[in-house]
């Protein structure tokens, strides 16, 4: 069924973007990321022009975080006092990242600075992600592996700790106001959510359990993405609503299906099938990227 996209100005099928909010949902259920690093991609390569593609990805990004969070409130696996640093970092690099969008569509390189941002970002996290995963499943067979109760990084050292009880931590606030700032301005200029970023640095950099990381993410994306598709909309009328809603409608009902299989998997393997996707998406935008297209030259019109 084909249905005209009024602002993006293409026509699709109605029941492709359903598809697509759906497995995009299911991703943020299961692995506590938004999955704007998946939906935004995926409506580059059905012809959604980047700057409409990075607005209404966002807007996607909100409806299946807001679902996947809603059942991990309800299994009390969000920790809210870190949601609450997080957030207030998220914001601000929010704000910092519209602006810089602002100067890539005055110079006219939004496309290109995207994509490369998706592939180096999603290359390094990937491959992090995939070796310490396969160390932790390695770790986890292993019957003589004694893992420290407590351990001191670098996190410790740093000044203003607060105490994170549904963490178990006491640590810094400035880390995770960082990780929240980085967040923020990437989901800004590439329309993510920015979990493929922060569920690595929670789990690495600041130590937070992995029971609490996916819900603590959700709880944080979905108001980052909502403050960041607002600014889009307000700013450059590039928020596709007819689009937004097919998304929103598959997303939500993908995420209530990730949470559900989330529960059924191991840590260490839900580690793993993140950071292979993760790689897969990267390979495929890099592909794009040094292969020759097939039409050298496109016109396109500028979102007003």
């Amino acid at each position: 069924m084909q249905i005209f996209l009024p602002i993006a100005e293409v026509s699709v099928n109605a029941f492709t973007l359903v598809g697509l909010g759906g497995l995009v949902g299911l991703m943020s259920g299961l692995f506590g990321v938004g999955g704007g690093f998946l939906i935004t991609p995926l409506l580059f390569f059905i012809g959604i022009p980047p700057a409409i593609a990075v607005a209404t990805g966002a807007n996607q990004v909100v409806a299946s975080s807001v679902s996947g969070v809603l059942a991990h409130v309800k299994r009390k696996t969000v920790d809210f006092r870190m949601g609450g640093v997080l957030l207030a970092g998220g914001l601000v690099g929010s704000g910092l990242g519209v602006w810089v969008f602002t100067i890539l569509q005055e110079v006219g390189q939004v496309d290109l600075v995207v994509q490369l941002c998706y592939v180096v970002f999603l290359g390094l996290i990937g491959a992090m992600m995939l070796q310490e995963s396969i160390r932790a499943l390695r770790r986890s067979k292993n019957p003589t592996y004694r893992k420290r109760s407590h351990q001191h990084m670098w996190v410790h050292r740093w000044p203003a700790k607060m105490k994170f009880r549904a963490s178990g931590l006491y640590i810094s606030v400035i880390p995770p106001l960082l990780v929240g700032v980085a967040v923020g301005v990437l989901a800004a200029i590439m329309g993510v959510g920015g979990g493929f970023i922060m569920v690595p640095a929670m789990i690495y950099l600041l130590g937070v359990p992995t029971k609490v990381v996916v819900g603590t993410s959700l709880f944080q994306i979905t108001f980052v993405t909502a403050f960041t598709t607002v600014m889009h909309a307000v700013s450059y009328n590039t928020v596709d609503i007819m689009l937004a809603v097919l998304l929103i409608v598959g997303g939500v009902i993908g995420a209530q299906i990730g949470t559900t299989l989330g529960a059924r998997l191991r840590a260490e393997q839900l580690r793993i099938l993140l950071a292979l996707l993760v790689l897969l998406v990267c390979g495929k935008l890099a592909l794009d990227l040094f292969l020759r297209p097939d039409e050298l030259y496109s016109i396109t019109t500028e979102a007003r």
